[in-house]
């Protein structure tokens, strides 16, 4: 009844988060203006193109200002991914077109003309919104004409933007940013210049209905040469899934058949026949393992997880993240980890309980930091980093205290709440067979039996059903692709599941057909072990498919990809786990252990 209410009152909360997402959404359709109106412009920020995490505020740069710009309040999320709005200097209202209106006129320092110089140099962007809707744009350009020294490169700035609004009759509806390359400033030389700049609004009527403005921005990914890949991914995925469960499946069905028929003629037969295989192990396979404290807490931290992939896609599913829904991920991330807190704490406690856990307080503690406390640790010291970059993925104090509140306030009782229910659920563990007093020796094995070599091919597989799909994900969170097929992700994180269930399950069969019985942390190590493949992947990327660079940016995409990796590794050690105690009650139920 317990897991049942904790589940209603879950999937409630995902429905209003849903329903917040969709209220943004909806809100954005109230943008309706007369001629004349004037129409939110917000500069977000700037970077270096190819470095994402490397952003800084707008106005860091020695752009024009009327003085009378303000900062827009953002929400959680928005704060979370780097986004800083602030009025932009320009003026776009609606229907009112302005040929070359110039913003300011000014002098610039030669330290000015260093700034701009080294932005341009590293292919700087800036980001704006205009009703909500982005616009990108480079600052400048690299003239290289064919020169191959970098000293004799010419670099200027794009002081003229030509802006293209296009609209149906009171709203806006796509909103084009082009550089004049006929106004750009020179900055090649170390000496002050003279800046005039400038804008330019053109306003263009157009039959594309308000609801669909935002299908350009999540077209990109679903090109029809894009969705071949996508579905190729699909294909090879189901093809390994298929084999994989084909082969498994035959062999476990023919070898246990032969394993249950000489085992029940061994019952018939003389009683002093000595057993061999994973029967002969059957007072020790139940046997609890060692450090159950750490594993119990990485079984609640891997369901938490798990639970919160789940909501995350379903949220997915139903629109939520929609393109430039500035946020939402990070927002939905936060509250549903914290509201899925209570999982880790039942989960954890409830199996500490039943491997005949004491300290069950201290395994409570051990649940609740075992992935918040290296997360905590990488935060602080890239969020140090960020700080000494100036940079806007460096967090606010506010921030830092509201998410601590939440932390406090919220995961923290949850969790609590959690263990205490497991705590009191008094369940025994289900094995169905007894566990002698003292443990059998495990026989010598080849080397690649031992952990390492099994946790190599457990990983393998999993990881080549997923790695087409896994180029795309890194593009949009670590580029500036944008992705939105989550159908298509959905099923691959199904196949994901499939696969290591599947080799985890085979992997435990055969090593207690080796009369091993040592194979509770086996398993959970071979089925998180395709986390640390897809951190391997992350070394190919960095360096083969893209072109970040940077103290900031390198420290960004380790540390915070190693967090994603150690998470990915807790949820699927403990599909794999639970995948193979299942397996393993099924086979020791169905024969007669004495």
């Amino acid at each position: 009844m317990k897991k049942k209410n904790a589940a209603t009152i879950i999937l409630v909360i995902a429905v209003l988060i849903t329903c917040c997402g969709t209220q943004v959404r909806s809100d954005a359709s109230d943008h309706r203006y007369k001629e004349g109106d004037p129409v939110p412009l917000y500069a977000n920020k700037v970077g270096p193109f190819h470095n994402p995490s490397e952003t800084y505020r707008y106005f860091d740069l020695p752009f024009c200002t009327t003085g009378r710009e303000t900062d827009k309040k953002e929400a959680l999320g928005e704060v979370l991914n780097g986004d800083r709005l602030v009025g932009a200097p320009y003026k776009l209202d609606f229907k009112k077109e302005k040929d070359s209106e110039v913003v300011c006129r000014r002098k610039l320092s030669k330290e000015e003309v260093a700034r701009f110089r080294n932005a341009v140099k590293k292919d700087y962007y800036f980001q704006m919104y205009y009703d909500d809707l982005p616009i990108w744009g480079f600052i400048g350009r690299v003239e290289k004409q064919g020169k191959a020294d970098p000293g004799e490169y010419k670099y200027f700035l794009c002081k003229h933007i030509q802006f293209e609004v296009l609209y149906n009759t009171d709203r806006v509806i796509e909103i084009i940013a082009r550089m004049d390359p006929q106004s750009m400033l020179d900055l090649t030389e170390d000496k002050e210049v003279d800046a005039e700049f400038m804008y330019t609004v053109k306003w263009k009527e157009t039959e594309t209905p308000f609801e669909k403005r935002m299908e350009k921005y999540s077209q990109s990914s679903s090109l029809p040469h894009h969705l071949e890949i996508h579905w190729f991914s699909i294909i090879n995925s189901c093809v390994t899934v298929l084999l994989l469960t084909g082969f498994l499946a035959t062999i476990l069905m023919r070898v246990l058949k032969n394993d249950f028929m000489k085992y029940a003629q061994d019952e018939e037969a003389a009683d002093d026949q000595e057993e061999t295989g994973w029967k002969y192990i059957h007072g020790d396979v139940f046997r609890f393992p060692k450090y159950k404290s750490v594993f119990a807490a990485a079984l609640g931290s891997g369901s938490q997880l798990f639970t919160l992939t789940v909501f995350i896609f379903m949220l997915a599913l139903v629109g939520v993240f929609y393109p430039y829904n500035r946020g939402a991920l990070f927002t939905a991330l936060v509250v549903i980890y914290a509201l899925t807190s209570g999982i880790a704490g039942y989960t954890a406690t409830s199996f500490y309980c039943q491997l005949e856990g004491k300290n069950w307080v201290r395994n409570l503690l051990l649940t609740g930091s075992l992935f918040c406390g290296p997360l905590f640790l990488t935060f602080c010291f890239l969020n140090t980093v960020a700080i000494a970059y100036s940079a806007t993925a460096a967090l606010p104090l506010g921030t830092i205290l509201v998410i601590v509140l939440i932390w406090t306030l919220v995961t923290s009782p949850l969790l609590v709440l959690g263990g205490i229910a497991g705590k009191n659920m008094k369940a025994e563990f289900q094995a169905p067979c007894r566990t002698t007093k003292y443990p059998r020796e495990i026989p010598p094995l080849p080397w690649y039996r031992s952990t390492l070599p099994q946790m190599a091919m457990a990983g393998f597989l999993p990881f080549s059903a997923i790695y087409i799909e896994l180029y795309y994900i890194f593009a949009s969170v670590w580029g500036h692709r944008i992705y939105t097929i989550y159908s298509i992700l959905f099923i691959v994180f199904i196949i994901l599941l499939i696969v290591t269930a599947f080799i985890t399950v085979a992997l435990t069969y055969f090593q207690l057909a080796a009369e091993d019985h040592e194979w509770w942390w086996r398993s959970f190590l071979c089925g998180g072990s395709t986390g640390l493949f897809i951190y391997g992947y992350c070394l190919y990327y960095y360096y083969a498919r893209s072109d970040m660079s940077g103290f900031m940016q390198t420290s960004f995409f380790f540390g915070y990809m190693a967090c994603i990796c150690y998470g990915f590794f807790l949820m699927l050690g403990t599909v794999g786990f639970r995948a193979s105690l299942l397996f393993i009650r099924h086979i020791y139920r169905s024969i007669k252990c004495e």
